[in-house]
């Protein structure tokens, strides 16, 4: 079986997995501020999450990408190195030299998965976590920066903290206002950025 066999066969279940994680790093990072995201989520936010979440900042794109192509030689590295102490010890690796060519590539593919299914797992809920950890605690010490003007179709307009949006509203802190307001994306007219940052 070759590598890129395994691969076809896991790429359903591995984008189920990445939406199950961006759920996951979503509700993590909403709840802390008392929002059940799902309830505002459409079927295509849920779809898209892990895309958005990866193309949301070049550093963590490319750290994607390189963890992917990491773990896509990965198994190739395990069968050169799998004498190595260290590396027996770091991916817990048994011996081979029972198995045939075809079941030991399968068995390093096998914890090349393992090995990136766990790495995930640890972005996405430390991302979510720490997000929103972070700026619960900025807002309860008075040190978020409100970045962003909103203005309203009524003609309001308010300095914000976005914290997150989606295809139906933003999610976002009134500057002088601890209280969490959802708006939907119709009922406003434009934002401005006030600093140099990126709209979410």
């Amino acid at each position: 079986m070759k590598i890129s066999d395994d691969l076809e066969k896991l790429l359903p279940f591995g984008y189920l997995f990445l939406i199950l994680m961006g759920i996951l790093k979503d509700s993590i990072y909403y709840y802390q501020f008392g929002i059940n995201i799902l309830r505002y989520s459409t079927i295509m936010d849920v779809l898209i999450s892990p895309i958005a979440e990866f193309t949301s900042n070049p550093i963590i794109l490319i750290a994607i990408i390189l963890l992917f192509v990491l773990h896509f030689h990965l198994p190739s590295f395990l069968a050169k190195k799998k004498d190595i102490r260290f590396v027996q010890k770091a991916f817990e690796l048994k011996p081979t030299d029972q198995l045939s060519a075809e079941e030991a590539k399968s068995y390093y593919n096998g914890i090349a998965i393992k090995s990136l299914i766990l790495f995930l797992l640890s972005f996405f809920l430390g991302y979510g976590f720490a997000g929103g950890y972070f700026n619960k605690k900025k807002l309860h010490n008075n040190t978020l920066e409100y970045d962003f003007r909103i203005d309203f179709n009524e003609g309001e307009s308010k300095d914000v903290f976005i914290l997150g949006n989606n295809s139906l509203y933003y999610f976002y802190l009134v500057k002088g206002d601890k209280t969490v307001k959802i708006t939907p994306l119709a009922s406003i007219k434009n934002i401005d950025l006030t600093k140099n940052k990126m709209i979410p």
